[in-house]
């Protein structure tokens, strides 16, 4: 029996607001939430609160992990940070290999981050699209061979993307805004793509 697939884009960034932020910011490539974003993520998490979700799984990126928070903690899980579902490592908006949040400082601020979770697969920069796409699907097919429960997977543009382009038949429309949801359900023979995008549960969009 395959699990419900709920997917997430992080919430809104710092940096889409204020550009210049990118200037000074000490790891440039790991920007937090507006607080638009903050706000996004909350009602993500309300909107979540009621359905049978049992493992989140986020982006290790500081947009992914402050969007999963509050959704774990109206849910009552751990987060599992999963490095297959980084963003895409494209050298054309990176130099390098992005510099994320270490684990001191996360631990200060996020409590529910499980640290004894080990992710299915590590990016290699750098990445071109399909290859990163191919990284986002693989892990995916690794945590249903290995998690029955539902899951809600948080991460960026080319996480929902990837995964529901992989998943359902008829290569669907998917443009996925900040804290969209969608859902992807198992009917014996494939997957239903349930909710697309959907961003009904958001105040600020």
């Amino acid at each position: 029996m395959f699990p419900t697939i709920w997917l997430a884009r992080h919430g809104h960034r710092l940096d889409f607001i204020h550009p210049e932020w990118f200037n000074t910011a000490k790891r440039r490539y790991d920007p937090p939430l507006s607080q638009q974003g903050l706000l996004q993520a909350q009602e993500l998490g309300i909107r979540l609160e009621n359905e049978n979700i049992g493992h989140i799984f986020s982006s290790p990126f500081l947009r992914g992990i402050q969007t999963a928070y509050p959704v774990a903690e109206k849910l009552h899980l751990s987060i599992k940070l999963e490095s297959g579902f980084s963003e895409w490592l494209n050298p054309e908006w990176m130099t390098h290999h992005p510099q994320t949040h270490p684990p001191e400082l996360l631990k200060k601020e996020y409590p529910t981050i499980d640290w004894n979770y080990q992710s299915c697969v590590m990016p290699i920069y750098p990445e071109d699209e399909a290859t990163a796409m191919q990284r986002t699907v693989k892990t995916l097919r690794q945590l249903i061979s290995n998690f029955s429960e539902d899951i809600l997977i948080i991460g960026h543009k080319i996480s929902v993307v990837a995964i529901t382009k992989a998943l359902v038949n008829g290569n669907p429309i998917v443009d996925p805004r900040c804290c969209c949801l969608v859902k992807l359900v198992y009917n014996g023979n494939g997957w239903d793509l349930k909710l697309n995008c959907d961003l009904s549960h958001l105040s600020w969009k």
